[in-house]
This record gives structure tokens, sequence and C-alpha cells, in this order.
């Protein structure tokens, strides 16, 4: 059911954000007003995503039929919007489910915008900015976010998050897992808890040793309980470990989970219910935590805060790539000069040729250039594997897992064999386009071989398929450079594809 609050007006740019949920899908709309942003309305529909696996973990085609119905619903609503004002994350069924990549075709039938499955660590630091830019600041906060699949569970610092964890559990798999014939016994919340228990315990010695100063509760699990907590006539609609024990005897009391009546439980919300209470119960005895508020902030929100650009991502993403050259060791001067000669023949590939999504693949040939050798720290002998691993499994905040795996793909080809059958199937790419960002990092990565405190510079040519690559006759090394380029122009060959090298005599270049 659709809750429209406020009715567009002006002309102020605006803006959206969906949050593809294991339980339910919802869009977010705003407007950015100076350098805040306005909610104008939000849509709400029950999906259960969760609920449609197999025992390979495939959704099933009711599963993605609903959420395929939804996203046509959401697309009315966003007629007119243009791509750059949409911002979508899949959070942990589509995380985890094995045809993701079906229900993402599907979608693209009737949804226009590209669908970011994001990583649950990239989710939880974006439910933290949810909440810290709806709340009245304070010095340090636990946030907890039940979803239907998953719990993301952080510790921050004004803007900054400390300590991020995303833990596999979520209101719609428990319910499903300990309360399987929908009965509401001590025994079937007994054994919910010891599993909630078995999940935390590796993370919360950690939590409890950095501390917080308030806890802060999200998303649709918790602000249900606030809300039966207000019905219940606790009026503050604080959630204490007291009020929890007492919720679970009431639940006890009914015959099954159809036959929950509670004051203001949803009847869409009641389904799944005692997962949900079960995990905050849990969580709340396990790491001591006495009192939680609720926030309406969460996932849609945090992203809203990043898509404008005076709070846009490209800071985040420079920072994370900057901690990652710290954190490997990279020679950074020299990933540099490789990241100048990479930019500037994409720019000449571009005035001769095309690719879609230009902006954001030249930040991400950016971003792989800077990182490309990260695998150093490990080994040289194969160093590109290990930068590909280590991008693909590190920490990345404000990268997609899709962004993600650009950047260690580029990565994993910008030096030896070219083995493109490795190469993996992109959603929000094109895979020509990929291609192309490969072969530009490695001309760009030969040319700087030699490892010079200079950017050295080339002309690169489209002639009927074929890349020629123009080096110029008065550099140092001419001679070496030109056989490093015949090297690669051979590697090309296996693969299929044309480069040809030429020492351009004339002086003017």
């Amino acid at each position: 059911m659709d809750e429209l609050e406020l009715e567009a007006n002006g002309n102020s740019r605006q803006i959206a954000a969906i949050d593809l949920g294991s339980n339910s899908f919802h869009l977010v709309v705003a407007k950015v007003v100076g350098n805040d942003i306005q909610i104008i309305s939000r849509h709400k529909h029950r999906v259960r995503l969760a609920s449609g696996f197999d025992k390979k973990n495939n959704l099933d085609e009711a599963s993605i039929q609903r959420g395929i119905d939804c996203l046509a619903t959401f697309a009315e609503r966003l007629n007119g919007f243009a791509l750059d004002d949409v911002r979508i994350a899949a959070t942990h069924s589509l995380r985890i489910a094995k045809n993701a990549k079906t229900f993402l075709k599907r979608a693209a039938a009737v949804f226009p915008f590209p669908i970011e499955i994001i990583p649950g660590i990239e989710e939880a630091r974006l439910i933290y900015s949810g909440v810290t830019h709806t709340q009245v600041e304070t010095n340090k906060k636990l946030v907890i976010d039940i979803g239907g699949g998953s719990t993301e569970v952080i510790i921050g610092k004004e803007l900054q998050p400390l300590l991020l964890n995303s833990l596999q559990m979520g209101c719609v798999s428990l319910t499903e897992k300990f309360f399987p014939d929908a009965q509401l016994t001590a025994k079937n919340f007994s054994n919910a808890s010891i599993f909630v228990q078995q999940r935390i315990e590796s993370i919360k010695a950690k939590y409890k040793k950095l501390g917080w100063d308030i806890a802060i509760g999200s998303s649709g699990t918790i602000k249900a309980i606030h809300d039966v907590f207000i019905g219940q006539g606790h009026e503050d609609g604080i959630i204490t470990i007291k009020r929890l024990k007492d919720l679970i005897t009431s639940l006890c009391e009914f015959e099954s989970i159809d036959k929950i009546k509670l004051s203001k439980l949803t009847e869409e919300r009641a389904p799944v219910f005692p997962g949900g209470v079960s995990i905050l119960y849990t969580m709340m005895k396990e790491l001591k935590i006495e009192e939680i508020h609720f926030s309406s902030g969460a996932l849609r929100e945090g992203i809203l805060y990043e898509m404008d650009d005076r709070l846009n991502r490209t800071d985040i993403r420079m920072r994370t790539t900057e901690t990652l050259t710290q954190k490997y060791a990279v020679e950074v001067d020299h990933v540099e000069y490789v990241k100048q000669t990479t930019l500037d023949l994409l720019e000449q590939y571009l005035k001769q040729s095309t690719i879609k999504n230009k902006k954001e693949l030249t930040q991400l040939l950016g971003w792989a250039s800077l990182l490309h050798e990260v695998g150093l720290s490990i080994n040289y002998q194969g160093y590109h594997k290990h930068s590909a691993y280590l991008l693909q499994n590190s920490y990345m905040p404000g990268f997609n897992r899709e962004q993600q795996q650009v950047i260690a793909t580029l990565s994993r080809f910008h030096r030896k064999s070219i083995k493109l059958e490795e190469c993996p199937e992109f959603y929000l790419y094109r895979n020509e386009d990929i291609e192309v960002l490969i072969r530009i990092l490695r001309i760009a990565v030969v040319l700087n071989s030699q490892r010079e405190e200079k950017t050295v510079s080339a002309e690169l040519q489209m002639k009927n398929g074929v890349w020629q690559i123009l080096i110029p006759s008065n550099i140092d090394d001419t001679a070496l450079l030109f056989a490093d380029l015949e090297n690669e122009a051979q590697l090309w060959k296996k693969a299929e594809w044309s480069l040809q090298v030429i020492v351009n005599t004339d002086d003017s270049n």
C-alpha cells in the first residue's frame, strides 16, 4: 500500500532512492532544498523475496514476479526522472540469490533504472548515514537495523562509522526457520535466541569494548516493536529488554502467528514479527543494551544524502581508494602517472568512439589505475591476480558490488595473458565497454613500465577496428618501449584484438 506524504511542488531537483529489501521494496522521493533534502513521498510494497528461496538459493517464480510487478509500479511514479536522479540498492536476498541476474534482466524490461546489488557492509554504512542525518547529533551511537534477511550493526561517531557488520539473519528468515509451523511457543523463541547468540558471538566483544552513548534502531522490525509498545501504553516507545521479554510472553499466548492481535501491529508485519522480536531481544541481552530509540532514517535516507552533488559519493570512494593504497603500500607517485596516462588515452578514445555510462566508467578506470598494484603487497609473482582478489574481497565504502567487480576485473587483466572467458558478466555495464577499459589500462601500464618520475604520453588512433598507439621518438629508451608494446600486441593477438605500434617521427608530437 502506497502512502503519499506530500505532493511535489516547485522546480527544485527531485531525487529518488529505492531499497529492494528481503521483506519489502521501498521508494522514497525527495527534493533538494539548500544543503538538505525534503521527503516528498514514500511508497512501500511487501514483496517477501526472502520467502521465495529453494534449497539451492534460487528465487522462485512467484517471488520474482512480485518484485517485477512492484518495480513496474515504481517506474510509473518515476516517469520523467533522469538516470542520475534515481539510485536503487538491492540488499541481502539479491546478494545471495543464485539467479539474481535472471531477476535483473527481467526487471530491465519494466524498470529503466540500473539496480545496484550492494555488499552487506556497504548497506550498513548507508544505514548509519541515513540514521545520522535524521537524528539529533550524539557523541557515539550504536545503530541496529533488522531487515528481512540480514541485520546490520554499526557503531559510529558523528558522521563516521567506526565498526560495521552485516549478519545473515533477518525477520523473514528467522520466522521461517524457527516458527515453521506458525506455532508461538517458548521453545521456538528459545531456539531462535540460541541461533542469534551464535551469529553475534564473534563480534559482541568488539562492540562492548568500543561502547556507545545511545542505541538507535531503524527500519520495519524495530518500527513495528516501537509502535506496539506505544499501543500497549508505553507512550515514549522506548524499547527495553523487560518490555521485549513481556512481549514474547504475550506472543506465546496466541495460538499461532496468524492469530496475533496486538495494537498497532499491521497485518503485513505480523507474519514476520516473531523472528524480528527474537533477534532484537537476544541482541539487547547479549550486548547489554539498556534501551533503544527508534529512528525514521535508514538505508533509503542514506542513499538520498549521497545523491546530491554536495554530498557526492566521489569523495567517499576517493577516500576508500586512498585508504587501500596506504594499507597495501602502493607506490602512489607511479600509479598516479599510470592514472594520468590512462585517462588521457580514454579521452582520445572517446573522441573516436563511445561507451555507455561514460562518466562513471571513467571514474572506475581512474580508481582501478590507482589500485591495480595492491597485489604487490603479497607477491610480485602473479600480483595482478592477487590485486583482483584483494579488490574483490576488501571492504570498499561507496562502491556497490558490481563497481567493485569492475575494478577487480580491470586489475586482473592489466597484464599477462588475456583470458576473456574468465571475465565476469556484468549487469550495470556492457562487457564490450569493460574490454575497452582493459585495453586502455594495459597500454598505460606498459607506457609507464620503466617507472620513471613522469607521465609517458602517446597518441591513440582507431583505424578500422585496429588500435594504433603512436609513441614519440624523442623519449628515452624508445627501442625498449617499442619492444614492450610489441610484446603487448602479441598478447592482444591471442585474444583476437589488434594493436599496432608506431614510432611517431613527427617532431610536433
